[in-house]
């Protein structure tokens, strides 16, 4: 006789949202649900509503007639992978350092241990493109995400590389010479400074929109700038925003504006791709995938962050391919789920 088809939960726990969906062996994502991250509630609240989005989806499962074996976690913060603890974290989840993690919400689903696993979201989301996404097939893989900040993973025999203390893929968190103005280094949200992130990441693109010249008045926030650079470089694709298209048009701004919001991009994107490209350098992957609302924001980023990054590579990896994530919101969750996909001898049961 068959066993039966054995399903998982893929948890994408952010600062904001928290996304989860049941994935089929095959990395299917069959149902999802998403949920407001309680990050100013504290880590109890957040694992309250977690386990009921998790426990929502199991029921779900059961009555379509699938069995849920484990649950899978890629979550904000350093999370430790071998007890599931919440070893740090920034303040867009407050009360989240510390937070008992895997044995809380076993607690809260009457799970034994062994039933959940979880890694920090960067790892979940590179772990996915590796098997599914962009880089699928890739004996190893380096992904580097450039968004609200900067993170990374690299995958090798497809497991992400966690480190020592689970701090591996803090890509952002190195030095970057364009990371600095006025001949002082640039201040890092992580209490560092001059940091790839202080110059590479969304927020940091419209502080330097700002030190351009740029008014407020004419570019708000990140995406007002793509959208002021695409009146001088119409074709420059997508705003950031994770990819959603705008009308170029609508942001004249003053000329002033419009060449800082195109220099601010090219600083920006130049100080990724050299980030990158050094990275390649140091790990040697068979793949590169890019990944984050940058990386979604059309040629007017790809193409300086993709000169930047061949420019500053060895010889032997000129050829590198270099190539945009594909699974977009659901990477983390297909990420996650990998982490326990595996024959099980049990099922979950809903709550």
């Amino acid at each position: 006789m068959t066993a039966p088809m054995t399903h998982v939960i893929g948890v994408d726990l952010g600062g904001t949202k928290t996304a989860a969906g049941v994935v089929a062996p095959s990395g299917e994502v069959l149902m999802s649900e998403t949920i407001p991250t309680l990050n100013r509630a504290g880590g109890e609240a957040i694992l309250d509503a977690t386990a009921g989005l998790i426990a929502g989806l199991v029921e779900r499962a059961a009555d379509a007639g699938m069995s849920v074996s484990s649950v899978g976690i890629g979550s904000a913060g350093v999370i430790d992978a071998s007890s599931g603890v919440v070893v740090s974290a920034t303040d867009a989840i407050h009360g989240w350092a510390g937070t008992e993690l895997i044995s809380g919400l076993c607690s809260r689903l009457s799970l034994p241990a062994a039933a959940v696993r979880a890694v920090n979201d960067v790892h979940a989301h590179a772990l996915g493109e590796a098997w599914l996404g962009a880089a699928a097939g890739s004996s190893s893989s380096l992904m580097v995400a450039f968004g609200t900040g900067v993170g990374g993973s690299f995958v090798l025999a497809g497991t992400p590389v966690l480190g020592h203390r689970f701090v591996g893929g803090h890509v952002g968190h190195f030095a970057s010479p364009y990371a600095s103005f006025g001949g002082s280094p640039l201040s890092c949200v992580c209490g560092g400074s001059g940091h790839v992130e202080a110059i590479a990441s969304g927020p940091a693109l419209y502080e330097a929109y700002l030190r351009c010249g740029g008014s407020a008045v004419d570019a708000a926030d990140t995406r007002g700038v793509f959208a002021l650079a695409a009146t001088e470089a119409p074709d420059c694709g997508a705003a950031f925003d994770g990819g959603a298209a705008f009308d170029g048009g609508a942001a004249a701004g003053s000329a002033d504006s419009r060449a800082a919001a195109l220099r601010a991009i090219e600083i920006g994107a130049a100080a990724a791709g050299q980030a990158v490209g050094g990275l390649i350098n140091v790990l040697d992957p068979e793949t590169v995938v890019i990944s984050g609302g940058l990386a979604d924001a059309g040629e007017l980023w790809w193409e300086p962050m993709d000169t930047a990054l061949r420019e500053e590579l060895l010889a032997p990896l000129v050829a590198i391919p270099v190539l945009r994530a594909t699974l977009g919101n659901t990477a983390a969750i297909v990420g996650a789920a990998k982490l326990v996909l595996k024959p099980q001898n049990s099922s979950l049961s809903s709550p």
